[in-house]
């Protein structure tokens, strides 16, 4: 099959295919005289595991090792666990950020009182502008 039906197999564009080649996450199965690059089965189950990566946070060099070791004959489960641990690590350690981002923002906004009130009288401003003892 050829760049465009592996695309329509697996959702993504054509041009995010040609991407995650280059990266090194897909290859082309061989390349014709015409320089069209042909894919099989196996090429769409691999776009399918890089997609769904993906979508789970993982990086393309994450991906990439994910995807040496799925394709290393003695890789274990427990190989590939420990690397969805790092992530499930990573992912829980952003949303304790992204927690922490929220209650201070929800703090600034509940002090600012709006209207028509200058800069100088406005709490977020002056939380951003405070400097660290």
């Amino acid at each position: 099959m050829l760049i465009g039906e592996l695309a329509e197999k697996t959702g993504v564009s054509i041009d995010t295919i040609r991407y995650y080649e280059r990266e090194g996450l897909i290859e082309p199965v061989s390349v014709r005289d015409s320089g069209y690059r042909e894919f099989d089965k196996k090429s769409v189950k691999t776009m399918i595991f890089v997609v769904r990566a993906k979508d789970l946070g993982f990086s393309l060099k994450e991906i990439q090792n994910l995807l040496i070791l799925k394709n290393t004959p003695d890789t274990t489960c427990s190989n590939i666990q420990s690397l969805a641990k790092q992530k499930l690590e990573d992912v829980t350690s952003k949303i304790k950020e992204l927690r922490r981002i929220e209650t201070e923002l929800k703090t600034l906004v509940k002090e600012c009182t709006g209207g028509n009130a200058g800069l100088e009288a406005c709490p977020i401003v002056s939380t951003l502008e405070k400097e660290d003892d």
